[in-house]
């Protein structure tokens, strides 16, 4: 089974820049979409209920801001669940997820905090509001994945310049330790997992030709608990639809 998460910075722009051709060609069968920022009469039926999936969206409550989506090929009936009961956090879309047979699947956007303290408090509310969430997960026993845009980059590993950036949103200690909690819990960071030596990035500025420069973050995450197998997962750099790039596991589970 193939799982791809991505930040798509808007769908209809990402729509675009090839979207649907580029999708076509991943051949997902359970894509997790972040920062959508699109409601059911911005975007083509076509890709609102795309053909073959079961789609389910989870807009923020302000127009053209956040929201997420899962995508699942899965046939037959698909039951999904919006939110997790958080007012403010569930009024930005920021977390849907897909039962299957044999797992779940989340797809989460956390918060950025880089905007200013009122922003970076925000983010830490909704991270303390996440922690017993994942923790019920996997204390569940379910095999589940939780996918998507967290805004940390964890270690030195997963950003280029990590000791300018100790004081910035994305990589503050407390931020490096919320995931090292989800660790110490049992979750699984699967790309560190098949890439344990590899210096890679999901994320770029558009500012000071980061791209050009390899200048990045690698904060889209692809988590996942003790009953998943993972046989590869890789950062797709080049797929050129946002300023984020997809991210793909093969898994199996059982």
């Amino acid at each position: 089974m193939r799982i791809t998460t991505l930040n798509c910075n808007g769908l209809r722009a990402a729509e675009k820049k090839g979207f649907s051709s580029w999708l076509a060609r991943a051949g997902p069968d359970v894509l997790c979409l972040q920062e959508v920022r699109a409601e059911e009469t911005d975007v083509p039926a076509a890709l609102w209920q795309p053909q073959g999936w079961h789609a389910r969206w989870h807009p923020a409550a302000k127009k053209g801001y956040s929201g997420t989506a899962v995508w699942s090929r899965a046939p037959g009936e698909t039951r999904f669940t919006v939110g997790t009961g958080h007012e403010r956090g569930d009024g930005e879309g920021r977390i849907v997820g897909v039962h299957l047979p044999e797992l779940d699947v989340w797809s989460m956007y956390l918060p950025s905090g880089s905007s200013g303290p009122e922003r970076q408090a925000w983010k830490f509310e909704y991270l303390a509001h996440v922690m017993p969430w994942m923790r019920e997960r996997i204390t569940s026993g379910r095999p589940t994945l939780v996918c998507g845009d967290l805004n940390i980059a964890h270690t030195p590993m997963d950003i280029r310049n990590a000791k300018s950036n100790e004081k910035n949103s994305g990589f503050l200690p407390e931020e490096r330790a919320w995931l090292s909690e989800l660790v110490s819990l049992g979750w699984r960071d699967l790309f560190r997992e098949k890439n344990p030596t590899v210096q890679a990035y999901s994320w770029w500025s558009q500012r000071g030709n980061a791209r050009a420069n390899d200048v990045g973050w690698r904060i889209d995450h692809i988590w996942a608990t003790p009953g998943v197998q993972v046989e590869r997962v890789w950062i797709e750099r080049e797929a050129g639809l946002s300023d984020h790039a997809p991210v793909h596991a093969e898994i199996t589970v059982g």
